[in-house]
């Protein structure tokens, strides 16, 4: 990490030094009466997009709970590969990595041939597909990554903090409000024992609703979930137990002939485990609750599924029922279809406020807070006037789709552990060996590497593809090792892109000298520092850094040890800070010793080279050529607007 940009400062780097807003503003516990985002919920959707802001000290952010405090047992707790990169950015996956269990091989278990009322292990098979990730599959109570997000909040430049204990009570929109003003209204009634009743006013520039399920501000918008319930119910449990099952501490899908289903997750610490059992089917229209289902329903349940093997559980941490249901709003946003074209977006839904899966699957943490990584950068982008308001209608657009085709996965995957297996009496039903091909089969998914956005205003078109065919345009920048050329560190190329709303150039040199003036990327450097054109000058505020919007880096095929870090262009040792200190972390070389050259892993065309664009949140936004200047300044120009 790079720190003492602005002078030599004591104490940890991972604190900021407090803003303007925080030295002024008198100790208080009420809310302003006027906020630039005012979040509703603090559950991970609500904490990314919190600390995400937090990060824009020129930005006032609140979010608010009706929960009284922090979260102290979570529900989900499996963490994707895919977000364990966008951890990663926010500082805290080395916190992750430490606690959690990592999940490496998933067992299939199923009736015995002999006895079909006992279960035998017929499979195994890797987790994670070799490569897909830097970062392991884990998993990790849903409070403690609470905890890490609030961290990241509280040490943020406006020291920001939830306030629990308020209950939206009503949202109002003023679509007459004129440009810039406060047109959304927020009416709140505090909950705790010192203020109950006390209703707060905030009005807001946007307002994002990140309230769960039953969300109200998604009520407020009159918008609705839509889809059908499978009418299966399922129990879940965390459990302390002493067990003679083989694969406790692997992740395990047990499917027995006449007793259901369970889905074995080990969890962190070493000792607990997690166990999804499944339950009777639903009568249509009925409601687990009704059941009246108890824990030791569910013990007994699991022991039956689990025979011939014995579980004696000694604590149960966490239980609960719910009912399998995949449904998805039509928008995620407060925009009427019929005013799409003419109405901006000023209150947003994200997470299980605009669409719920099952937790089998492992989506429903893990794509809520991909919607809010999704939407933060915009607002940021919006606020501080680096973009038009038009920018935002980008987020339901693209989140949306994606929700959709995640669930339209979950629904089969969810549909398959609860079918029936083929038997003598039961010739339709599904094979064992069917569950772990769609396991293998879609392992991107559950990883959350299979997001791919279309075509828009921050997507370009596939037309250079073939310069990296490993970085397609539309999924997330997979990273890969790389040296450091000013002081030999190997370092991940994409771990340079951390959670502060800046776009990145990766400009990957062809086969020619690199330091020659006329070489492909001096003559890109060259335009991005001086030309009236660049996308560096048009879109970067005149007293800001050079790289405070886009940032641009290199990397060479040559190794290290023989470029000369003085020779290579000026752009790429850019003067930074009050003191116009020399930035020297821009360019890094193949890593060549250790067999892992990023030219190969990610196909990028040795002899012209290419600039591969990356969104703030880390989705690969266009590849070109590295002479595609005009093409370049057209791309961003699509989407940004110039700065005096």
């Amino acid at each position: 990490m790079q720190y003492h940009h602005n002078g030599f400062r004591t104490g940890s780097p991972d604190i900021a030094e407090p803003s303007d807003r925080v030295r002024t503003a008198p100790a208080s516990d009420t809310l302003p009466e006027e906020v630039d985002v005012l979040i509703i919920g603090c559950g991970p959707a609500g904490l990314t997009l919190a600390a995400q802001l937090s990060a824009f000290p020129e930005i006032s952010t609140r979010i608010v709970d009706q929960k009284s405090g922090p979260l102290l047992v979570g529900q989900a707790d499996g963490i994707a590969c895919r977000t364990m990169e966008m951890f990663n950015a926010f500082g805290f996956v080395d916190r992750v990595m430490r606690e959690a269990y990592w999940v490496n091989e998933t067992t299939f278990w199923k009736p015995g041939d002999a006895d079909r009322d006992t279960i035998v292990r017929h499979g195994r098979t890797q987790d994670v597909e070799d490569g897909l990730s830097e970062f392991p599959h884990v998993i990790l109570n849903q409070a403690r990554v609470h905890d890490f997000y609030l961290d990241v909040m509280r040490q943020s430049p406006n020291r920001l903090e939830p306030s629990y204990s308020r209950r939206l009570v009503d949202l109002a929109i003023d679509t007459a409000a004129s440009p810039g003003g406060y047109p959304v209204t927020a009416t709140l009634e505090r909950t705790d024992p010192d203020h109950e009743g006390r209703i707060e006013t905030v009005r807001a520039r946007y307002v994002v609703g990140c309230d769960g399920a039953r969300s109200r501000v998604r009520q407020a918008l009159g918008r609705a979930l839509h889809g059908d319930s499978a009418n299966q119910a399922w129990g879940v449990m965390d459990i302390l137990a002493v067990t003679d099952f083989p694969d406790i501490r692997m992740k395990a899908l047990i499917q027995s002939a006449n007793e259901g289903s369970i889905v074995l997750i080990p969890r962190e610490g070493g000792y607990m485990v997690r166990i999804y059992v499944e339950l009777d089917k639903l009568n249509e229209n009925e409601r687990v609750a009704n059941r009246n289902i108890t824990v030791d329903y569910l013990i007994a349940a699991a022991r039956r599924i689990l025979s011939p093997y014995t579980l004696d559980v000694k604590e149960v941490a966490w239980w609960s029922v719910y009912e399998i249901g995949q449904r998805l709003c039509d928008r995620f946003d407060d925009v009427p279809d019929a005013e799409a074209a003419t109405r901006l977006p000023h209150v947003f839904i994200a997470g299980d406020a605009c669409h719920t899966h099952s937790p089998k699957a492992g989506q429903g943490m893990n794509v809520s807070m991909q919607d809010t990584f999704n939407l933060g950068w915009k607002l940021a982008h919006v606020l501080k006037g680096l973009s038009g308001p038009e920018l935002l209608r980008t987020y339901s657009a693209e989140r949306q789709a994606i929700a959709r085709t995640l669930i339209d996965f979950d629904r089969e995957w969810a549909k398959m552990l609860s079918a029936p297996l083929k038997s003598e009496t039961n010739p339709d039903g599904i094979e064992p060996a069917q569950v772990q091909h769609y396991f293998v089969q879609h392992g991107r998914y559950t990883a959350g590497t299979a997001t791919v956005y279309a075509p828009s205003v921050l997507t370009g078109e596939a037309t250079h593809q073939h310069l990296a065919e490993g970085l397609a345009i539309g999924t997330r920048f997979h990273s890969a090792p790389v040296i450091r050329l000013a002081d030999g560190k190997p370092v991940h190329l994409g771990h340079a892109a951390i959670a502060d709303g800046r776009w990145r150039l990766y400009a990957f040199s062809g086969a020619e000298d690199p330091a020659a003036p006329a070489s492909a990327i001096g003559r890109l450097c060259a335009f991005l520092e001086q030309s009236p054109a660049s996308p560096v000058r048009r879109h970067t505020p005149a007293d800001a850094d050079i790289d405070a919007v886009i940032d641009a880096r290199a990397i060479f095929q040559q190794g290290f040890r023989d470029l000369d870090l003085s020779a290579m262009p000026a752009f790429l040792l850019p003067k930074k800070g009050r003191y116009g200190l020399t930035d020297y972390e821009k360019m890094y070389c193949a890593d060549r010793k250790g067999g892992q050259d990023v030219f190969d892993m990610r196909a990028i065309d040795r002899e012209r080279g290419c600039l591969v664009i990356v969104r703030p949140d880390q989705y690969v936004a266009h590849v070109l050529p590295l002479d595609a200047h005009d093409a370049l300044s057209a791309f961003f120009a699509g989407f940004m607007t110039a700065q005096a």
